[in-house]
């Protein structure tokens, strides 16, 4: 029972990239779309994609108020990029409508790095993750404006916050899915089994 059960959210965006990353980290990954498959794993990926979107099927699937609850109570979550906007507990732009799970006590802007045409990569020291920096493949990215006390920075470029922890949940403004490097994705396996 050492390999934990991780999800990835499959309401839109990179899934399948997320779920090979978590398979060579050493977990059994499966997807989510459902309360009842939430209620399946011990931690979840809330992938890259369109946060907007991500937050309209999540609350047409009825996942909003499952998320919210599950990573309330303590289970590990990690989101990559719009992930990262669904874990913010507030968002300094958002489109009409748009909500968050919540979970990390920060403030986030989308699309902070500029547009689809302005995407890059660049290699980011992130504290924890050993064996020097990882590529951060940087796609509309958001930044966090800001953290609460409890908010610990992982890594910062150009100035701006891009990887931050709260207790059992994990957020990143890049997406370290997109190279083959699955130090991340490990790091995040072993919060899991930590957490149980």
């Amino acid at each position: 029972m050492n390999t934990p059960v991780i999800g990835v959210l499959a309401l839109q965006g990179d899934v399948r990239e997320h779920l090979t990353a978590l398979a060579a980290a050493g977990a059994e990954a499966r997807t989510v779309r459902r309360p009842a498959e939430l209620d399946g794993v011990e931690g979840l990926v809330i992938p890259g994609g369109e946060s907007t979107t991500m937050s309209k099927l999540a609350a047409l699937f009825g996942m909003l108020e499952p998320l919210r609850e599950r990573v309330r109570a303590g289970m590990p979550v990690y989101g990559t990029c719009a992930g990262m906007i669904m874990l913010a507990e507030k968002i300094l732009d958002p489109r009409s409508g748009q909500e968050t799970v919540g979970g990390i006590d920060m403030i986030v802007r989308r699309n902070a790095f500029g547009r689809q045409n302005e995407s890059f990569e660049a290699a980011v020291e992130v504290d924890g993750v050993e064996g020097g920096p990882v590529e951060g493949v940087f796609i509309r990215a958001p930044w966090v404006e800001s953290v609460g006390a409890e908010v610990r920075v992982l890594a910062e470029y150009g100035g701006h916050v891009v990887a931050v922890r709260q207790g059992n949940a994990l957020a990143t403004s890049f997406h370290p899915e997109l190279t083959g490097d699955h130090r991340l994705h490990r790091f995040f396996t072993d919060m899991v089994r930590s957490a149980r």
